[in-house]
């Protein structure tokens, strides 16, 4: 799926945040970056994006760091529950920081807890950073999400270029390096993973809706997730992966409607008919 309206408003939200950055990289002596004659944007900015691969697997043995230094692979993380995954990096001057900030705020208000609902992996894009750097960020983010029993469940990863790109190939974020400012252009994006590593939800922007990111990780969780009313409710919405929000859905709604009414018909007629035999009991022990 090529770039929606929403990944084009991500690309617009980073020329944005860019912006101040070129003004003062060419303050500094940079050369100016490259413009398209039709647009007037940077050239650079129009190679930077989202191709949605909704359905498709991360391959599991690209291999990175940890924080601690341990080397690891992206599939040791898949398997038993949903991944957040971010694709930042850790030196971003703005925008990296407004999207972790975003999903963390967001993941702060849902009941689920990383670690026995979801897993949060963070991985870098710039191959020259390494675990002291990750180290340093897992902990402003554990801390800023104030449940520290969950640190074993944040995962800042940082790994070699081949790895980096065939991760974000399969998540179809496409990002480039400006060696102008010595900065990574990228869009503001997160993605949810299956267990199983598959691709299943994209949420664009730097802040995320939290009805929106609790109903992706029940789904992307096979609806083990989330309480009775939760599943009801989620057959009221659908996912839209151009806009990444959840909107609702009349025809689900009218099925669950129809799932409520027969619940209800149901729990009527079981009620109804016990008591009919504890009467049709208490008659005959009369008789």
């Amino acid at each position: 799926m090529q770039m929606s309206s929403k990944t084009a408003a991500a690309a617009t939200l980073l020329a944005v945040l860019m912006t101040p950055t070129l003004a003062r990289a060419q303050a500094m002596g940079a050369e100016p970056p490259e413009l398209n004659p039709s647009t007037k944007k940077p050239r650079i900015l129009e190679q930077v994006g989202v191709d949605q691969r909704i359905g498709h697997q991360v391959p599991p043995d690209l291999r990175f760091r940890d924080e601690t230094g341990r080397d690891v692979r992206i599939g040791d993380y898949f398997g038993r529950r949903p991944v957040v995954l971010a694709l930042a990096y850790y030196n971003c001057p703005m925008l990296c920081t407004q999207v972790l900030n975003g999903i963390v705020g967001t993941l702060k208000t849902l009941a689920f807890q990383p670690g026995r609902d979801y897993e949060v992996v963070v991985v870098s894009i710039d191959p020259r950073e390494g675990p002291r750097l990750a180290a340093e960020k897992k902990a402003t983010y554990v801390k800023h999400f104030d449940r520290r029993e969950t640190a074993p469940a944040w995962h800042f990863l940082t790994g070699k270029d081949e790895h980096i790109h065939a991760l974000a190939a399969a998540v179809g974020f496409r990002y480039q390096y400006d060696q102008n400012i010595d900065q990574f252009a990228h869009a503001a994006v997160f993605e949810i993973l299956t267990p199983a590593g598959v691709v299943s939800h994209y949420f664009y922007g730097i802040e995320f809706a939290p009805r929106d990111v609790k109903f992706a990780l029940i789904q992307s969780s096979g609806n083990t997730l989330g309480s009775a009313v939760d599943q009801v409710l989620l057959l009221c919405y659908h996912y839209d992966p151009a806009s990444g929000k959840y909107g609702a859905s009349i025809i689900n709604a009218v099925r669950a409607g129809g799932i409520l009414l027969i619940a209800a018909f149901g729990t009527f007629l079981f009620v109804n008919l016990r008591r009919e035999r504890a009467q049709a009991r208490h008659i005959e022990g009369r008789l």
